[in-house]
């Protein structure tokens, strides 16, 4: 039986982003540290790079009906 790939937290993933980003705008942080916090922030941001382009395929393939976009309008009920 195959292992289910554990889900990506997207959300925390960005929040972590934004803690790193606001870290480094301070200036408090040595040259190292620095660095190492800008390659973890790499990380994330390819992270939640391709969990994006990954959604968006998933939502191509749904839309799509025998090869072609079948696109409808949205209707909520009003």
């Amino acid at each position: 039986m195959a292992k289910k790939k554990p889900s990506f937290d997207f959300e925390g993933s960005l929040g972590q982003l934004e803690q790193i980003v606001e870290a480094m705008e301070q200036g408090d942080l040595s040259l190292e540290a620095s660095l190492a916090q800008f390659e973890g922030g790499i990380k994330l941001a390819r992270a939640c790079q391709k969990a994006l382009t990954e959604a968006e395929q998933k939502v191509q393939i749904l839309l799509e009906k025998d090869g072609e976009e079948n696109l409808e309008p949205f209707e909520n009920g009003q």
